[in-house]
């Protein structure tokens, strides 16, 4: 038989146990790294009918809150989706020319952890709205061509999915709350590859700075795991750390994706896909 993993079954193998992680209780987190042009946002997005883990997560919410039989049991889905650009914080829900300045402020509290000051939350009540707002984010993004790939994206984005479980019992309400993270990076690249100049140029200095970023906190948080003492993990090197602290170091069920090529021009960045998943993994 063909070794190809369809999206399908891509998302039986992730997207069904960060799902299963959220009914839980716990929060979650899915995210895909590697090159420019080696297929994350195809898994995690996907493209016209081949939809991606995103997409089918969505829809399966749905099918399983359909499918709850308790009349004392509600369910409520709130999603916002920003992007991290030129390590400033952008609503995507919100039209680039009614935007704040500097981008949207990462703060954290006691009851909320880390959260992004100002974003915009919808409500959802069916897989047709979330689609749409998926679909309006999508469309605001940030993409450039390079060499390497068509429609590169120049900048992380993160579609968070607040999901409550509310039960009542004895006339009292519970409340479970899950986060779930679902974050497309933007891919490492290398400049005499991509031919990038200009201002392409300068996201890509943004894009390979936050991914540095991250392998260090990574690389952090593993000798931390190995019994390291005194170790600081630097979550407030980037943006994308920031954003991510919760998932990263917190009580999170994290997956991490690796997308490699398979040319061997791209050997160098393969490899260091996958040193970073070994790393990613002593966690």
């Amino acid at each position: 038989g063909s070794n190809y993993a369809d999206q399908t079954y891509v998302y039986e193998k992730f997207g069904k146990r960060v799902l299963d992680n959220a009914w839980e209780g716990f929060h979650c987190c899915l995210f895909a790294y590697g090159q420019t042009g080696a297929g994350k946002s195809y898994s995690m997005v996907g493209y016209g009918a081949n939809k991606g883990i995103v997409p089918i997560s969505c829809e399966v919410i749905f099918d399983r809150i359909q499918a709850n039989d308790k009349p004392e049991k509600r369910y409520e889905v709130v999603v916002s989706v920003v992007e991290i650009y030129m390590e400033k914080v952008q609503d995507l829900l919100v039209n680039p020319d009614q935007r704040k300045e500097g981008g949207l402020d990462i703060r954290e509290s006691k009851m909320l952890g880390i959260y992004i000051d100002g974003v915009q939350k919808r409500s959802v009540d069916s897989y047709p709205a979330i689609e749409q707002t998926i679909d309006e984010a999508t469309n605001n993004r940030t993409v450039a061509s390079t060499l390497m790939n068509a429609t590169s994206s120049r900048a992380h984005t993160v579609l968070t999915i607040e999901f409550k479980q509310i039960e009542t019992v004895n006339g009292k309400e519970s409340l479970k709350v899950s986060m779930i993270n679902l974050v497309d990076l933007a891919g490492s690249e290398k400049q005499k590859d991509t031919a990038a100049t200009g201002d392409v140029l300068k996201q890509a200095t943004a894009i390979n700075k936050s991914l540095s970023a991250l392998g260090l906190v990574i690389e952090k948080l593993a000798a931390k795991s190995q019994g390291k003492k005194n170790v600081i993990v630097p979550y407030r090197d980037s943006k994308l750390t920031r954003l991510l602290q919760n998932a990263l170091g917190g009580s999170s069920k994290t997956i991490m994706i690796c997308a490699l090529s398979p040319a061997s021009t791209n050997y160098e960045e393969t490899l260091s896909t996958l040193r970073y998943a070994d790393r990613a993994k002593q966690i």
